[in-house]
């Protein structure tokens, strides 16, 4: 298990949000946080900390007049730490050579690949064929209905039809270098982490998976490594103290050194 940074970007400021929350109309978002520092200064604090493999979110809708500051917060972030953030967030096939130029790892897709509600295969070879699979991260973000977790698009608001399960990790993980998750009903909330979740999630031993969703407490940290047998990686945002929550953040990398 291993610890991955996340820098959130939302109407041109870093942010911390109620994943839920967000709507499109209004550029509206239920914030738990949001600094005064640019994306560069985050970037720039993970990279003396030497801790690479952090996603780079980008929250707004591509039509929003918010979308340009956003951006350019996105761009800043991959040119101060080259190689360390992967990128996602309207990421398509016509636009994802800029962020890897600009020094993302990899590019992160969700609504470009998981179209009209399903795993567009056609759209996927395109993508690998022109940049190859171990740089694209498939975002399976989901949310749970009738006791299943079925995969979110466009920014954890429309509802696919794509069941998240191992069959699913299967199918997919020959077209990605990595997946990331975030539990979308409780993303942002610190209610604690979706337990039933990981633990399907723990009986993937491909690719590597990135969880995020729900941390509110150290105990939660233990949850995570304890439930996915130390084979999902952690994401933790809102209840960082660098994002003004309550758990240290030395004491957070703490939980992670003996894994």
């Amino acid at each position: 298990m291993e610890y991955r940074p996340c820098i959130d970007i939302h109407n041109g400021k870093v942010k911390q949000i109620v994943g839920e929350s967000l709507k499109d109309e209004g550029d509206y978002a239920q914030e738990n946080f949001v600094s005064e520092r640019g994306a560069d200064f985050f970037a720039n604090f993970f990279k003396e900390q030497n801790l690479p493999g952090g996603h780079v979110i980008m929250l707004n809708n591509p039509d929003s007049p918010y979308y340009e500051k956003t951006r350019e917060q996105a761009i800043k972030a991959l040119e101060t730490y080259p190689k360390g953030f992967m990128i996602g967030g309207g990421i398509t096939i016509d636009n994802a050579g800029e962020y890897l130029y600009a020094g993302a790892s990899h590019v992160i897709m969700t609504s470009f690949i998981f179209h009209d509600g399903e795993v567009d295969f056609d759209r996927l070879k395109q993508v690998n064929t022109v940049w190859g699979a171990s740089r694209i991260v498939l975002d399976l973000s989901c949310k749970k209905r009738n006791g299943k977790y079925y995969v979110v698009t466009d920014r954890w608001t429309k509802l696919t039809q794509e069941e998240v399960d191992i069959d699913l990790l299967s199918r997919l993980a020959d077209c990605a270098g990595e997946f990331l998750i975030h539990a979308a009903d409780v993303e942002g909330k610190g209610s604690g982490v979706d337990e039933e979740l990981i633990g399907m999630l723990s009986d993937w031993d491909g690719i590597p998976i990135t969880y995020a969703g729900g941390v509110g407490s150290y105990d939660d940290i233990l949850r995570v490594k304890e439930i996915g047998r130390g084979r999902i990686n952690l994401s933790i945002g809102s209840a960082m103290d660098l994002y003004g929550g309550s758990l240290n953040y030395e004491t957070v990398l703490s939980y992670f050194q003996d894994v």
